[in-house]
């Protein structure tokens, strides 16, 4: 009995590793280990041996459990103290940086184009977004037969009956921004006027609620030539390729005069859209030299200041930049579709530290 408690506590201790000690385990109180086979012969011993060898196998039995228990532990320390020492954290690390909700895409693409802007010398302009059918309509050189001005196409907000005052409009673009900033501070000016607008509209690329932004420049000897130089500078910064060419499109807009569609050199391979290079053209937005009528109605003397405007849809720039497919998503107040396009609150878009990092 001494013999084998002798050499399984000397085998116990001297066991490298777990396996080691499963296996010393077996040999020992396992079903056919030694101490089992021991156990056995007590059938062959008389009563007065029973009382004697059974205590003294059975005690240990429970020494050699017992010895197990306790290196095992020691090898899980030491496995520990080993994986500590290989994988240390110096506590005195700035933490690293947690995500906290993201930026949504429509928010940062305006803040992209207001930085953008403004290193051109731009500044923000703002007004309310219920506007009065004067300033959304009449003094935008838009007549009363305009089909903007029905209600299959603009959102005009409830009359009671009898209330002959003039009516008010969800505004269906930014262009009231631009009248009540030049009343505000006359020409010479230099603006852009983000915000939201409404119109009855509802597909993948239309929502009846969307973000827009329109500039308006007003000097004595503005041209054409100077619209188009603010354009490809723009779309050269916003989409941050070096190359881009512009095609200008003759078209009509009560509010400009000439007027133009702008498309801009595109490819689309494998379904990735490419700005500066290809063979195909896009359309991204409508500008022209301002209406003499406009700057007539915001007090701007005609004879004296010209100028131009130009107006971008925000969501739509967001989906041609970051590759978004479908207009109404940006509605659906998904997180997942969040997370996966937002940005970090903490990415300012800067145009000597980068738009989109």
């Amino acid at each position: 009995m001494d013999d084998l408690r002798d050499k399984y506590l000397g085998l116990i201790s001297g066991a490298g590793d777990e396996a080691a000690l499963e296996e010393i385990r077996l040999q020992a109180v396992g079903k056919k280990g030694e101490v089992a086979l021991k156990m056995r012969e007590l059938g062959k011993m008389t009563p007065q041996e029973r009382q004697v060898m059974g205590p003294r196998l059975n005690a240990l039995k429970d020494e050699i459990n017992s010895a197990l228990a306790a290196r095992k532990a020691g090898l899980e320390d030491a496995a520990l103290d080993e994986r500590l020492r290989g994988e240390w954290l110096d506590v005195t690390l700035p933490a690293r940086p947690q995500r906290v909700g993201s930026v949504h895409p429509v928010s940062q693409v305006t803040e992209e184009v207001t930085a953008i802007f403004a290193d051109m010398g731009f500044s923000v302009a703002e007004g309310p977004q219920i506007e009065d059918d004067w300033h959304n309509f009449d003094a935008l050189n838009i007549p009363p037969e305009h089909p903007a001005r029905q209600e299959h196409d603009t959102f005009f907000m409830h009359r009671a009956p009898g209330d002959d005052r003039p009516p008010h409009v969800l505004r269906t673009h930014t262009s009231p921004v631009q009248i009540r900033a030049m009343q505000a501070q006359g020409a010479p000016i230099r603006v852009i006027a983000p915000g939201r607008v409404y119109r009855m509209d509802m597909d993948q690329t239309h929502t009846p609620m969307f973000h827009q932004v329109e500039g308006l420049a007003i000097d004595r000897d503005i041209s054409m030539a100077n619209l188009k130089w603010v354009l490809e500078e723009f779309c050269r910064a916003f989409f941050e390729v070096d190359g881009v060419e512009l095609r200008f499109r003759a078209s009509h807009f009560p509010f400009t005069e000439p007027s133009a569609e702008v498309d801009i050199r595109c490819s689309w391979s494998n379904g990735a859209l490419k700005i500066g290079e290809g063979d195909d053209w896009m359309e991204i937005l409508g500008s022209g030299m301002v209406h003499p009528k406009v700057l007539e109605s915001a007090g701007v003397d005609s004879t004296q200041w010209q100028g131009f405007a130009f107006g971008i849809g925000i969501d739509r720039l967001a989906m041609l930049k970051y590759g978004i497919p479908d207009l109404r998503a940006f509605f659906d107040s998904d997180l997942r579709w969040l997370r996966h396009y937002g940005f970090s609150a903490l990415d300012v878009p800067t145009m000597r530290g980068g738009l989109s990092r």
